[in-house]
């Protein structure tokens, strides 16, 4: 596949990432509730860390990103870095399994629609409609020179609904000539963007917005919700 030519600079405030409320605020452990006392706690934090991937990744540890990528001491930069440590083992569409990105949209619509398609393919598989789930809306500001997949024919198997093979591999290519990320059409709610942004330091200006609480029903079409 031959690199995409197409850069794009970008100025972008306002994008929009959603992410289960449950992560929201990560300075809190789920552990917490299971000590009774502080030495516990300690022994308890210790196991946790181990298998924490966004604090091996702020240690050096990981494969994918260095921690010199990473950010630190600006708001929220647990939830940034977490995107970019916490990949899914057989990658998103723009990533491999070793190194997550940052996924947003430009409009809350647009990134709620991603959100509800593979929520929706989970209970597909299990054959079940029946789930409420809230997602904490995260807003951020860009401004960089992304490469630009918009209107290209030429990168339409990288938008491929049932398949991250071509655009995955895209990503690693793009990842090694140093790109600082990707704008391209939501796969998910014609006419939407979305970014995937490949650098921690690019990631601006992150605030919580929005709460959303999205249902289940017996139907693949969530009720959705404004908390």
């Amino acid at each position: 596949m031959h690199v995409v030519h197409k850069l794009t600079q970008l100025r972008q405030n306002d994008t929009c990432r959603l992410i289960p409320s449950r992560f929201a605020d990560v300075e809190d452990s789920v552990l917490a509730p299971l000590a009774d006392s502080d030495a516990v706690l300690r022994d308890l934090f210790d196991l946790d860390n181990a298998t924490n991937e966004r604090l091996r990744g702020e240690s050096g540890l990981l494969p994918g990103i260095g921690m010199d990528e990473l950010v630190f001491g600006v708001p929220n930069f647990r939830i940034i870095n977490a995107a970019f440590t916490y990949a899914r083992p057989e990658g998103s569409r723009f990533n491999d399994g070793e190194r997550g990105a940052w996924y947003c949209a430009f409009a809350p619509e647009t990134a709620l629609a991603e959100v509800i398609f593979h929520k929706t393919v989970e209970y597909a598989e299990i054959q079940r409609f029946d789930d409420s789930v809230t997602y904490q809306s995260l807003l951020a500001d860009f401004s960089a020179a992304f490469h630009d997949l918009r209107g290209i024919e030429a990168y339409k198997d990288c938008l491929d609904p049932d398949s991250y093979v071509a655009s995955q591999a895209l990503a690693a290519e793009l990842l090694e000539r140093n790109s600082m990320g990707i704008i391209y059409p939501s796969v998910r709610h014609p006419g939407g963007t979305c970014i995937a942004c490949f650098r921690p330091a690019l990631v601006g200006n992150v605030r919580k917005d929005k709460t959303y609480r999205l249902t289940w029903a017996g139907s693949p079409q969530p009720a959705v919700e404004i908390l």
